[in-house]
C-alpha cells in the first residue's frame, strides 16, 4: 500500500505539467520499510522530483505516519502517449497468428 501511494504522488504531481494526451507510467522503484503503521493512523507521502532525462522523470520519495517517516526511496516514471500505451497493452489480447 505504502508503494502504491508513493507511485500515486509522484504520478499525480506532475500529472498537471504534462501535454494534453500524455501521462507517466512507473517504470522502478526503490524502497525501504522503516517502521510499520497501525492500523487506521493517517499516511503521507511527499515526493520530489530530482531528474529529468528526457522522457524519464526521477523522485525522491518519503512516506510518513503520525509518528514519523516509515518508509523511503526512490522511484522512476517515463512519460508516454496515453493512447499509445494503452492500444500496446490491448495488443496482448490480440491472439498471435
Amino acid at each position: 500500500m505504502m508503494i502504491a501511494l508513493m507511485e500515486k504522488t509522484c504520478r499525480l504531481s506532475v500529472q498537471p505539467f504534462l501535454e494534453e494526451g500524455e501521462t507517466t507510467v512507473g517504470t522502478h522503484v526503490d524502497v525501504s520499510h522503516e517502521a510499520s503503521t497501525p492500523l487506521g493512523m493517517k499516511v503521507w507521502v511527499e515526493s520530489e522530483l530530482t531528474e529529468i532525462d528526457r522522457r524519464r522523470l526521477v523522485f525522491s520519495v518519503k512516506a510518513y505516519d503520525e509518528k514519523g517517516l516509515i518508509g523511503q526511496g526512490r522511484h522512476e516514471r517515463f512519460i508516454v502517449n496515453s493512447e499509445k500505451f494503452q492500444s500496446k497493452a490491448q495488443s496482448k489480447l490480440t491472439p498471435e497468428v
